[in-house]
């Protein structure tokens, strides 16, 4: 009979001999519709979490994924863009990407999904990664319909994964935990 082994938490190892250069750049800057997406990870004391690793993962701005289990040929495929990304926080706890707005993907029953981008976050101190959404100030009602982001019954949680506009870019922080934590899916 098999035992398990015990868990162990995550880091603090992001940043030794791990280099993540690069990862960050989803698409050029001079790509069509490119979007800076910026933020910073704090954990329950507010303080910056400086050894953190954020992912990206996300459709293309036709809304179809660069992977082999989406296979509509209605929608185009877009050379060179993988959809995922990768940025290690910095001794702030700020991270950044350059990516574009992914457009609407399929959900249950024939519904659409409202543009987001899926992402995960290793840090210190956590047993598994934390998963949660980063959806679009400008797609107020789409959001409204999103069948993921409706399973969020307070207004002000739900707000937590909507970024919002600052100085051409998008800003969404991460909150590990305490007041105004961002919410966070069990998967």
């Amino acid at each position: 009979m098999a035992t398990l082994t015990p868990s162990q938490t995550i880091g603090p190892f992001l940043h030794i001999e791990v280099p993540y250069e690069g990862e960050e750049r989803l698409v050029d800057p001079n790509h069509p519709g490119a979007i800076r997406l910026l933020g910073t990870i704090t954990d329950g004391e507010g303080n910056a979490v400086d050894d953190a690793l954020v992912e990206i993962w996300q459709a293309n701005s036709a809304g179809r994924y660069a992977h082999p289990e989406d296979d509509r040929d209605d929608v185009p495929l877009e050379d060179g863009f993988t959809g995922f990304g990768r940025c290690a926080t910095d001794s702030e706890g700020r991270f950044e990407f350059l990516t574009v707005k992914p457009g609407p993907v399929p959900g249950p029953d024939d519904s659409k999904q409202a543009p987001h981008i899926d992402v995960s976050v290793f840090a210190r101190g956590l047993l598994n990664r934390l998963v949660t959404r980063i959806y679009f100030p400008d797609e107020a009602e789409a959001n409204a319909g999103d069948p993921v982001l409706s399973l969020i019954e307070d207004e002000a949680e739900r707000q937590t994964l909507v970024a919002r506009q600052e100085d051409g870019a998008l800003r969404f922080d991460i909150r590990l935990q305490g007041q105004g934590e961002t919410a966070f899916f069990v998967i």
